[in-house]
């Protein structure tokens, strides 16, 4: 009885990290970290990540609603999102921004459509064969700069991390996935000239994401959706 008390023991801390997985629950803005779900928007899928690239819950993820708040962020100034604990799986990251058709909030906006733009990535970092690497690991928070000519106006802010570790299989990466509501203020009058869809920026087949990370190891590495626009 004592041995397997001290089996479910071990057991029970040996699972919980798995678990536990890791999400964006906080906005940073001018450099404080806020109150999770405060800005991001909360959903109800607690622990798991998402995996269809073609669902609607892969906008903002399962069960997305607005949140209570909207953050005013200056154009040009840093903004991000906070992690509820560092990322232990290996991957790279994404951050997206879509503008608020008019008529709606950051609130409102479901984030439908062709509307996104990238402002920000971390990549894996190869040397032709013989190590990759990832930068995300370990990581807490991730920032990047509103573009300065932006025009003024209510955007709703994405960021994914895009675990590889059981990737070599299709449907295999595992997308971390939060929404934030911001408004952007003392901006430009600058769009970009291009958008994407999500879902519909990828189709799970692109070689950053369905990709084995072990064996061989990738003499190099693509990474997924479109260029950064700034």
């Amino acid at each position: 009885m004592k041995f397997f008390a001290a089996a479910l023991a071990l057991a029970a801390t040996v699972v919980s990290p798995v678990t536990a997985h890791y999400r964006w629950t906080s906005l940073i803005v001018n450099g404080t970290t806020t109150t999770a779900y405060q800005y991001v928007r909360p959903y109800t899928s607690y622990n798991s990540p998402v995996t269809d690239v073609t669902s609607s819950a892969f906008t903002c993820n399962q069960g997305a609603t607005a949140a209570p708040g909207i953050a005013w962020a200056k154009a040009g100034s840093q903004i991000g999102f906070a992690l509820d604990q560092a990322i232990y799986h290996a991957g790279v990251l994404n951050a997206y921004m879509a503008k608020v058709p008019s008529g709606q909030t950051a609130a409102t906006f479901s984030g439908s459509g062709a509307v996104w733009f990238k402002v920000g990535q971390i990549s894996a970092v190869t040397n032709g064969g013989s190590s990759i690497t990832f930068p995300t690991d370990n990581i807490t928070k991730y920032t990047f700069t509103i573009p300065s000519k932006l025009p003024d106006g209510d955007y709703l802010a994405r960021i994914e991390h895009i675990a590889l570790h059981s990737a070599s299989s299709f449907g295999g990466a595992q997308f971390y996935i939060s929404c934030g509501q911001i408004h952007v203020f003392g901006g430009g009058s600058t769009l970009p000239s291009s958008y994407v869809s999500i879902p519909g920026v990828y189709n799970g087949n692109e070689p950053g994401i369905k990709i084995n990370i072990y064996y061989p190891i990738p003499p190099s590495y693509t990474q997924p959706g479109p260029a950064v626009w700034s």
